[in-house]
């Protein structure tokens, strides 16, 4: 599998890329879906960043999340469906694998732009795939990016 940060998501795809980021900036809290050691899945809350061009993840020192994305970078973020009930803007998820960021210098430029609480882990995302499923029409829209390729779409009534 190929793996992108989110600047060559938003080159690629531009219009698909605004619209995944509008969905997650919609909401403050997320979930993230992580692998344990046992390599069962684990669901935690978590804050999404876009700064710099890219998709930050930050999370709490020695967390179980971060614990598992130092063992393995897998994951999957979905983003919060909103509380109406409407899925206004539709279903996105995004899956890859999280990067620690551990170069003093990147993590200070992050400090200062951002002011997370510290300490703290920074992951940068490489995505895999780019999932936006919503309905149109009264037909089910399935958008699918990954890289390297087209935006493929499947619809469905």
């Amino acid at each position: 599998m190929t793996f992108v940060p989110w600047s060559a998501f938003r080159t690629a795809e531009p219009a698909f890329a605004e619209t995944v980021r509008h969905r997650f900036e919609r909401y403050r809290h997320h979930v993230l879906a992580t692998l344990r050691k046992d390599g069962s899945p684990r669901l935690t809350g978590l804050e999404v960043d876009f700064r710099f061009g890219e998709l930050w993840l930050g999370m709490m020192p020695c967390s179980r999340k971060a614990q598992d994305l130092q063992r393995d970078p897998r994951f999957a973020l979905h983003a919060n469906p909103g509380a109406d009930d409407s899925m206004d803007g539709g279903d996105v998820r995004i899956s890859g694998r999280a990067v620690e960021v551990t170069d003093p210098e990147e993590v200070a430029r992050f400090v200062a732009e951002a002011e997370p609480p510290e300490p703290f882990h920074l992951f940068r995302v490489e995505i895999g795939e780019v999932v936006r499923t919503c309905v149109e029409d009264d037909e089910l829209v399935v958008r699918t990016w990954r890289p390297g390729a087209k935006v493929r779409t499947v619809r469905r009534r």
